[in-house]
C-alpha cells in the first residue's frame, strides 16, 4: 500500500493525517511560532518520521507530503509571508524536503480545505466549485475542473476581501473598508447585532446575552427575535450578493460554505438563496449550494489530495 501525508498548519495548532485507501490516522501538535516559526518545519518532520515509526512505514511506500499553510503560496512552493506563523519569503516544499527527504506539494489553506471539500466532502460530484468558509474571517478556495485556483500570486480565492459597501467607516484587518468579511463573518455579525441593539429600545433576546455569540443571534432568530431577525436579513443580503458576484465570474457548478458559521445548516442557505437569485446573472440560476461536510478535517483531506493521479 502507498500512503500519503496531509499536514494543515494552523496559528495555533498543526493538523496531520496518515492516509492509504482512506484516513489511517489523525492527530495533531502545538503549533510554536516563537523564533520566527523556524521550530514548525521541524516539528513536521519529527511528527512524521514517529508516524511512519508507528506504523511501520517505510520511505518507499510514501508517496508525499501535502502542506497547507494560511498564507499565499505559489504553484513553485514559495510562500509569500504567513503572518500568524511569523514566516517571511521562502520555498516551503524545498525546505520540508530536506528535512524528510519525501516529495512536499503545497497550497493555500483555504484552498486546500476547499479540495478536501471537493474530493471528500461537499463538493463530490461536481467538476467546478467555489468554497466559501464564513468563520472568524472570511475565507474561500476556488476548484475549476478539479484543479486549484492558485492565481498569479497565489491568492486565488481571496474573496473575502471583496468590497460590498463603499460607505463603510470601520477598517477591515486588511485596511480595507467594506469588505464582505466585516459583514460575514461571525465577528462581523455580533458586530451589527450590537449596533441594532444600541440604536433600538426594542425588546430583544439579544440583551440577555453577554457575551453574545453568532450561534445566539441565529437561535434567536429562529424564535422569531425581531432584531436578530433584521440583523441576518442584512448579512444575508450581504452574502447573497457578495456570492452572485464570485459566481459571475467563476461559473462554478456547486457553492460549498464551510465555516462556523456555516453550523446554522438549513437556516443560512434558506437565508441566502432569496439573496443570490436577487444579484445573480440569470445564467448562474441553476448554481447549486451545498453545506462542507468535513468540518476541520477538510485541510488534512486536502493536504493529501494534492497528491491525487488527476491533478
Amino acid at each position: 500500500m502507498q500512503y500519503t501525508f496531509g499536514v494543515d498548519v494552523g496559528g495555533t495548532a498543526i493538523k496531520y493525517g496518515l492516509f492509504g485507501d482512506g484516513l489511517i490516522e489523525k492527530w495533531a501538535s502545538p503549533t510554536r511560532v516563537d523564533a520566527n516559526g523556524s521550530q514548525i518545519l521541524p516539528d513536521i518532520a519529527a511528527a512524521l518520521a514517529a508516524c511512519q515509526a508507528r506504523h511501520s512505514i517505510t520511505p518507499g511506500q510514501i508517496t508525499g507530503i501535502g502542506i497547507g499553510v494560511p498564507g499565499p503560496v505559489d504553484a513553485a512552493g514559495r510562500v509569500n509571508r504567513c503572518v500568524n506563523l511569523n514566516w517571511g519569503v521562502f520555498n516551503i516544499c524545498q525546505a520540508l524536503e530536506a528535512l524528510t527527504g519525501l516529495p512536499v506539494r503545497a497550497g493555500n489553506d483555504a484552498n486546500v480545505a476547499a479540495l478536501g471539500e471537493y474530493y471528500d466532502g461537499g463538493g463530490q460530484g461536481c467538476r467546478s466549485m467555489v468554497m466559501v468558509t464564513f468563520g472568524t474571517g472570511v475565507g474561500g478556495g476556488i476548484i475549476l475542473d478539479g484543479k486549484i485556483l492558485n492565481g498569479a500570486h497565489g491568492v486565488g480565492g481571496e474573496i473575502g476581501h471583496i468590497v460590498v459597501n463603499r460607505d463603510e467607516p470601520v477598517a477591515c484587518t486588511c485596511g480595507k473598508r467594506g469588505c464582505v468579511e466585516q459583514y460575514a463573518s461571525a465577528p462581523g455579525i455580533c458586530r451589527a447585532a450590537q449596533q441594532a441593539l444600541a440604536v433600538t429600545d426594542a425588546p430583544s433576546l439579544l440583551r440577555r446575552l453577554e457575551p453574545l455569540t453568532c450561534k445566539d443571534i441565529f437561535a434567536c432568530a429562529a424564535q422569531g427575535d425581531a432584531v436578530a431577525a433584521q440583523v441576518l436579513d442584512r448579512t444575508f443580503a450581504y452574502m447573497g450578493e457578495f456570492l452572485a458576484d464570485v459566481c459571475c465570474v467563476i461559473d462554478p457548478q456547486r457553492v460549498v460554505l464551510g465555516g462556523g458559521v456555516s453550523a446554522a445548516g438549513q437556516q443560512l442557505l434558506r437565508g441566502i438563496a432569496p439573496n443570490f437569485h436577487r444579484f445573480m446573472f440569470h445564467a448562474c440560476r441553476d448554481t447549486e449550494f451545498a453545506l462542507a461536510t468535513l468540518g476541520n478535517a477538510a485541510g488534512i483531506y486536502g493536504a493529501a489530495s494534492l497528491f491525487r493521479s488527476d491533478r
